[in-house]
């Protein structure tokens, strides 16, 4: 489970197709606290829950796996499988471009997000970008069948990023951005018509699941 508090940026550096899906290599250097990382470990890659499968550090093909002998890692690898690459856009990024990476939350760890899976519900889009005063405003499409599950105000979490619903409209919702949410993660380099992933607020679902056949 993750808490959409994106950590920071890491930087696709290799992706190597296959026969089942797409293996990325994934570098954080530098970024605070991703020393701990270790083989089979949940990582969210822009709002996917992924597992590493392999980390190292420095140069290519010095990774060690499955005993945690390496705690300098500044580099990971993840697998993404077919049904991940159909329903999520990952399967389109090139080396170079950037993704959000966050850790798992640790049991006794802060809770400053919400309850984000990693199980991404869709694929929507942005549709305007605008400056407003120190912060910026994105609007997104909503895609079909998931209108219901956005409400002003509730939370939302967009390419693995905990965010609220500043307002919904008919087909599309915004969020209000803050510089430091706009500087840490990929929303900076966003453009009107890119992809992101959406996963709404899994307590919507259950929600629905309870009351379905009562109303």
């Amino acid at each position: 489970m993750f808490t959409g508090i994106v950590e920071d940026t890491g930087t696709v550096r290799e992706r190597t197709a296959t026969d089942d899906g797409l293996r990325l290599r994934i570098a954080v250097d530098g970024v605070e606290g991703f020393d701990d990382l270790h083989h089979g470990q949940s990582i969210s890659v822009s709002g996917v829950c992924l597992t590493v499968e392999e980390y190292g550090h420095g140069g290519e093909g010095d990774g060690e796996e499955g005993d945690g002998a390496s705690n300098d890692a500044d580099w990971f690898e993840v697998f993404l499988a077919s049904e991940t690459v159909a329903k999520t856009y990952l399967g389109d990024v090139r080396e170079g471009d950037a993704v959000n990476v966050e850790r798992a939350m640790p049991a006794d760890g802060r809770f400053d997000g919400h309850v984000v899976q990693g199980h991404v519900d869709t694929v929507a889009e942005v549709t305007a970008i605008e400056r407003v005063g120190e912060d910026w405003r994105f609007s997104f499409s909503i895609p079909e069948g998931h209108a219901d599950y956005l409400v002003d105000k509730g939370s939302v979490t967009l390419d693995g990023i905990s965010l609220t619903v500043a307002e919904k409209r008919d087909g599309a919702f915004d969020v209000a951005v803050i510089p430091t949410t706009y500087r840490l993660t990929t929303l900076s380099q966003k453009s009107v018509g890119d992809p992101v992933h959406l996963e709404v607020d899994v307590i919507a679902k259950y929600v629905e699941n309870m009351v379905d056949g009562y109303v």
